[in-house]
């Protein structure tokens, strides 16, 4: 495969972009798919980082039964001998699959098929359970269906672009890009952002409104309201094609009759709140792009009904530039549930309330079990494992044990639990640890299949090279359970595209146009137009199929008025505010928001592996108001302690303006894998949607105070040091050649010390440096081997955050003595000193960005990328330059 360049999909967001890669040397190099209409060629900083996260570097290579490396067919028997034993004994209720977003259709479809069709319970589910299910939800009310009705090619189309619940600037860099070149190509086209940060997404923004945190039903009420008021309604449209109006509209009028005090309760400025309907009244092409600061609430479904009211009311849904538009958060998140990966709906937009779809189903997949009730939804699928009555999970491709709420309930569940196995790529995961039996999973680049991104276009993911060690395909890993069960008939395939054919048969059989999901055009691709398979929207029937590949039009929905409810028309729903299911209190006084970072996926088993991906954001923080860090005595980038009625995190704490008094903002991405005691979800309640069962993720209360340690240190190692339970506070990173560790602790210096001398008790061999300042307690040791450094140490009772970026470095660099002096005075190398990393590409630092906007006079993007290279690659790190632009031009002028 070497030097032949492959076209496939990357791995991370629901963009979906566009990947063309190619191994050389045994490395994988990326570069975006120019041709592919997701991204045109743009890959944000995960993408470009793609190639890196192709490695052996913890891999899970062999099966594996309570620790013991076994063979396939061994692993594959007990688990489907003991599935069979429990079946048997408590029935098939008693089993449950997790799967997720990364897995592919093929994937997805053969696991859904296994566990609804034949084992015949309905208890699988999908993290995605945990970032879109609200807005499924909420088409199901609307549409009767779950149907995304855009296109991305709405985004150059539209006059105006609401993004609400979103950072798309580091969720979905590539959509932000399209937007921000569209604002550059018109400049009459204008961008509302809704968020009760200020964050660099801000930069893209005509107008801001930063609501309180769970208002948006609010705010949507108060739009529609007032598009009645202004006579902006369409009334033909709403007369021949919705039902439902009136409600909906008196729900809307009862809690917004005053527009002065809905601002007020918003928390947003008269003029602000006026100015954004009235450019939503007056404009015709709107596109409101949502995700999960909608999706993530205890009332998300309500939030997505209330945007598409207001899209419904004006006819603004299913034209070109037009619509509420769901942006998904994982690669696959669209595929799984188009094939029926949750417990609330059975395959290809069939649904369990219809009767005829679940005899449709039983005859297309030739079975008598076919579940006939809903299952369990995830937060209540761990409940279930909690309480006993489920007896077997399986885990596919996911963390539940860091991203579920209440983590510490998730992970007593599954150490009680009495048979788990976990399928996966990593060796080393929070999850893992609790498995009976590990199934070494097919990673990026070695599996096969396809995916669906957030405008219901398939693309294929494509292998580039052979599975690492033993690891196999999902797909293969479960349809060899299957038959091991006794199902042979029906899950004898030989490859993934005889799944896929089945899967594309199964949207079209006797689908007359009652179902949205139609892939008639593809049920007879042979094998050799599957591995060439163009990326396509559905529906791909056969009337808009071109040859010889089937039609990548943009396709829009409801663009006739013809909805899939049994009437054929759209429903309003009625909907009102419902305060978040936590409060405040005088106990607990702070509501903790929680989201991505810029170059970080989940729970960073894979994106860690990756130095570059590591150094913009190193480390476990929180954002909290300068107010609020006074009134708390909490001191910018010391630690903080963060607890809730649930359990308590620390981290690193960044005073900052953008996030209101009141609010805090944390990551959600640290595991135990790769820090002591930074992860979220032990803070956060296991509050859910009632109708979508998606958790509250964006709302929890919380108090804040000091971390106080006496002792602080950063290692340097080319080895992996286990400090699991040797300090309170630790947090890994890999950099190139090795690992940089930051520890903080509560003991002293002196025995701080102690421990991280018999920590590195293997280099006893190596040649050492020491130095040492008695009167600030300075200790740093270097430890040498064959002019090479093996590791180093920085010790004091704070080390004040120092710019340590440059240690980023070391290990790649000759041990010369400029080196060695900057390793034993603790002064950085001037040349590899740059202060926070800005451009990840191409590792450019914060201090080199500004060193030269201030001497070169930059006063634009380009020529900062033209002087330094930051923004030159990706360009998700240009909403940072532009603020430091700003920033600059700004103190000129004063």
């Amino acid at each position: 495969m070497d030097n032949h360049w492959i076209k496939t999909t990357c791995a991370f967001c629901g963009v979906g972009c566009g990947v063309e890669a190619r191994v050389k040397n045994n490395k994988v190099i990326v570069r975006g798919d120019k041709q592919h209409p997701a991204n045109f060629g743009r890959l944000c900083s995960k993408g470009m980082a793609l190639g890196e996260t192709v490695t052996d570097q913890g891999r899970l290579l062999h099966p594996q039964i309570e620790g013991q490396v076994t063979h396939w067919d061994t692993a594959l028997t007990t688990v489907a001998d003991t599935f069979q034993q429990i079946i048997n004994k408590y029935g098939p209720e008693a089993i449950g699959f997790y799967l997720s977003g990364q897995l592919l259709t093929e994937d997805y479809y053969v696991a859904n098929k296994l566990m609804k069709g034949f084992i015949g319970s309905a208890n699988i589910d999908t993290n995605s359970r945990l970032c879109m299910s609200s807005s499924v939800a909420g088409h199901k009310r609307a549409y009767g269906s779950d149907t995304v009705p855009g296109c991305y090619e709405d985004l150059e189309k539209a006059e105006l672009i609401i993004i609400t619940g979103s950072n798309l600037a580091w969720c979905h860099p590539v959509l932000y890009q399209r937007i921000s070149s569209a604002k550059q190509q018109n400049n009459t086209l204008k961008v509302v952002l809704i968020d009760p940060r200020c964050t660099v997404t801000t930069q893209l923004a005509d107008l801001h409104l930063a609501i309180q945190p769970g208002t948006d039903v609010l705010l949507f009420n108060g739009l529609l309201h007032y598009l009645d008021k202004v006579h902006k309604l369409n009334s033909e449209f709403i007369s021949a094609h919705t039902e439902g109006f009136n409600s909906a509209l008196h729900a809307a009028k009862a809690e917004t009759t005053c527009h002065e005090s809905l601002a007020s309760t918003l928390g947003v400025p008269t003029d602000i709140l006026t100015q954004f309907y009235h450019w939503f009244a007056e404009t015709d092409n709107i596109v409101t792009l949502y995700s999960q600061g909608i999706n993530q609430s205890s009332c998300g479904t309500d939030k997505v009904n209330s945007i598409i009211n207001c899209h419904l009311a004006t006819r603004k849904i299913g034209k070109p530039g037009c619509g509420p538009f769901s942006l998904t958060g994982q690669p696959n998140a669209m595929g799984g549930r188009e094939v029926g990966g949750m417990a609330n709906t059975l395959a290809a937009h069939l649904e369990f309330e219809n009767p005829q779809h679940h005899e449709l189903l039983s005859q297309f997949w030739q079975t008598q079990r076919l579940v006939k009730q809903p299952g369990l939804k995830a937060v209540a699928l761990f409940d279930a494992i909690a309480s006993g009555k489920i007896k077997a999970i399986w885990i596919m491709a996911t963390n539940p044990a860091v991203s579920l709420p209440h983590t510490e309930l998730v992970k007593s569940a599954l150490k009680a639990c009495p048979f788990v196995v976990v399928s996966d790529c990593m060796m080393e995961t929070d999850t893992n640890q609790y498995a009976n039996i590990l199934l070494p999973a097919a990673s990026w680049g070695e599996k096969s299949g396809t995916v669906t991104n957030s405008e219901r276009r398939i693309s294929r993911q494509r292998s580039l090279k052979k599975a690492s060690g033993d690891a196999k395909p999902d797909w293969w890993i479960i349809t060899e359970v299957a038959k091991k069960m006794g199902f042979n008939h029906a899950f004898n395939y030989t490859k993934e595209a005889d799944i896929f054919k089945e899967y594309a048969q199964l949207t079209a059989f006797k689908n007359n146009g009652s179902r949205d999901l139609n892939l008639a055009a593809l049920t007879n691709l042979n094998d050799d137009e599957y591995n060439s398979l163009a990326p396509v929207q559905w529906p791909t029937t056969l009337s808009n199929q071109l040859t010889p590949h089937p039609s990548t039009k943009n396709k829009r929905f409801f663009d006739d008025g013809q909805f899939y409810t049994p009437s054929k028309k759209a429903q309003f729903i009625a909907v009102q505010f419902k305060a978040p299911a936590s409060t405040v209190d005088t106990n607990f006084p702070f509501i903790l928001n929680t989201g991505r970072i810029r170059d970080q996926w989940h729970t960073m088993t894979r994106t860690a592996l990756a130095p570059r991906l590591s150094t913009h954001i190193p480390e476990p923080f929180i954002n909290i108001h300068p107010v609020d860090a006074y009134t708390q005595h909490i001191i910018n980038l010391a630690l903080a302690r963060i607890s809730s009625t649930q359990g308590t995190v620390i981290a690193r704490a960044c005073i900052t303006e953008e996030v209101k008094p009141g609010q805090i903002f944390m990551p959600i991405h640290w595991t135990h894998v790769l820090s002591s005691n930074g992860q979220i979800g032990k803070l956060i309640n296991a509050h859910v949607d009632p109708l979508s069962g998606q958790p509250e993720l964006k709302f929890t209360p919380i108090t804040i105070s000091p971390w106080n340690y006496q002792s602080e240190a950063i290692i340097i190692s080319q080895q992996n040091i286990q400090l699991e339970k040797k300090f309170e506070y630790w947090v890994k990173q890999h950099i190139k050649n090795g690992y940089l560790y930051r520890i903080a602790s509560q003991q002293p210096v002196t025995k701080t010390l102690a421990l991280l001398l018999a920590q590195l008790n293997s280099l006893k061999s190596c040649s050492r440096l020491e130095y040492y300042n008695n009167t600030r307690q300075l200790h740093r040791y270097s430890f040498i081997r064959n002019q090479q450094l093996q590791a180093c140490f920085f010790i004091a009772p704070k080390l004040n955050q120092s710019d340590f970026t440059w240690l980023n470095e070391i290990l790649t660099t000759n041990f010369h003595v400029h080196i060695q002096q900057s390793l034993l005075s603790g002064n950085a190398i001037d040349e590899l000193t740059q202060g926070k990393i800005i451009c990840a590409c191409k590792q450019i630092g914060h201090k080199t960005i500004c060193n030269a906007i201030n001497k070169h006079h930059l006063e634009t993007v380009k020529a900062v990328a033209s002087a330094t290279q930051a923004g030159s690659v990706c360009g998700s790190c240009i909403p940072e330059i532009e603020i430091l632009l700003a920033a600059n031009a700004h103190r000129q002028s004063t």
